[in-house]
């Protein structure tokens, strides 16, 4: 088990064990996130096998679903995954630096004047727009730079993508040859819905184009998309919130392995009357003698103040000693009440841990309090817990990942002034 966090945040004394140490360094923080790599493994590994023959990447965008990039990607590629995708350049730094010989696309797209970054980690676009490809087409040309890059056709979403007209005009450069394209793409609006009809239409969209890309992978499932069954898997899967603990089938039971275990510190117990009231703006009253654990975790921590309970509504619950317990009031940006007044005497004291997540309660659940979705959940999860890795084989974590050395290129004449305009789609 490691822990990510500065060093030099916390002495570390030569007179205690590594243990004891750990433990000293645990008691300055409000709370603790537990990231169980082996559940992550283990989940890709299930949709792996869902997903056989088509290769199974990984999705570790915003920090992995706020897992962390370096330790998720390196203990998934030391599993066998060989391909990974995040959002930007800064992303793709981090999973270059984790995983050196691994494939890396950024979805986020090619901007102008960006090639340099790309070439420098050997990193590939996610190209969904002809501009985007005329420019990326400029910087190879200018450079022999020969990457690789994602091609991106929107079968439904509209959010990024070429329209199946646009796609369909670059057919020709494909057919020409040593056009540099080393996968072709589409994203699912609703496979999470099993019986959605959309689901059927984007996949005869993109059957019908991605066939026309001859010799190029194709990709169009995510998590919930691998589910749907083999027509949709073509030959790579791209899962996310799945590898995380979060349903991909959300109309069935959860077949994926929790992932994050979170606790939080009790600063305080503090016992009130019958009608006395709990928080901001007073809005939960005590319907008896009650007992209070007030624990060093709120909204700044990404712990929802929408999760929070009033005399009409009730709302989340956290572990206590083994058993659930209502939080009281609003929840504060560092501070949540929970009322612990069923526990038997001195099950609960200050210094003590409760779990806001783990032993059954789910990122799902949570999700259902927070009125959000499991993703937003892990990725809003914050900076001021400590971070604790177990499994996975891990080595020390990445905490500040310098860039990946640069692929050997041929020298770059000066950027351009002006690459040449677009071309236009051919009639």
């Amino acid at each position: 088990m490691t822990m990510a966090s500065d060093p030099n945040m916390i002495p570390q004394s030569g007179l205690l064990s590594a243990e004891a140490n750990q433990a000293a360094a645990l008691a300055a923080y409000g709370g603790v996130l537990t990231v169980d790599l082996d559940a992550i493994i283990a989940n890709w590994r299930k949709l792996e096998k869902t997903a056989v023959p088509a290769e199974c990447s990984a999705v570790i965008k915003a920090d992995a679903y706020g897992c962390g990039t370096a330790q998720v990607a390196q203990a998934l590629n030391k599993a066998g995954c060989k391909t990974f995708f995040v959002a930007t350049i800064e992303e793709a730094r981090t999973a270059r630096a984790a995983v050196p010989d691994a494939t890396v696309y950024v979805l986020g797209g090619y901007f102008q004047n960006t090639g340099e970054h790309y070439a420098k980690i050997n990193c590939r676009p996610v190209i969904g727009d002809l501009n985007e490809l005329a420019e990326w087409d400029v910087f190879c040309r200018r450079t022999g730079w020969s990457g690789g890059a994602a091609i991106h056709i929107d079968t439904g979403m509209n959010r990024l993508g070429l329209t199946l007209t646009e796609a369909q005009a670059i057919i020709p450069r494909i057919n020409a040859g040593d056009h540099g394209i080393t996968l072709v793409m589409s994203h699912l609006v609703s496979a999470e819905q099993l019986n959605s009809q959309i689901n059927a239409k984007q996949l005869a969209a993109f059957r019908g184009i991605a066939s026309e890309f001859s010799g190029v992978p194709a990709a169009l499932a995510n998590s919930s998309g691998i589910f749907l069954g083999a027509p949709f898997q073509f030959d790579l899967v791209r899962p996310g919130a799945a590898l995380y603990g979060v349903n991909p089938t959300p109309e069935a039971d959860n077949p994926m392995q929790p992932v994050v275990d979170l606790k939080a510190r009790i600063v305080q117990t503090r016992s009130i009357e019958r009608g006395e009231t709990v928080g901001y703006g007073g809005t939960w009253s005590a319907r008896r003698p009650t007992k209070l654990a007030i624990i060093a975790v709120g909204y700044a921590d990404g712990y929802f103040r929408a999760a929070s309970s009033n005399d009409g509504t009730r709302g989340a619950e956290v572990i206590v000693a083994g058993k659930r317990c209502p939080v009281a009031g609003r929840i504060s940006m560092d501070l949540i009440a929970i009322d612990i007044t069923d526990l038997p005497p001195n099950a609960a004291r200050r210094g003590h841990m409760v779990t806001l997540l783990g032993e059954g309660l789910t990122v799902d659940e949570l999700a259902h309090h927070f009125g959000t979705i499991g993703y937003e959940v892990l990725t809003s999860l914050g900076h001021r817990y400590a971070r604790v890795y177990k499994g996975g084989n891990v080595v020390e974590p990445l905490v500040k990942p310098e860039p990946a050395k640069a692929v050997e290129q041929p020298p770059s004449p000066p950027p351009l002034e002006q690459p040449p305009a677009p071309p236009p789609l051919p009639s």
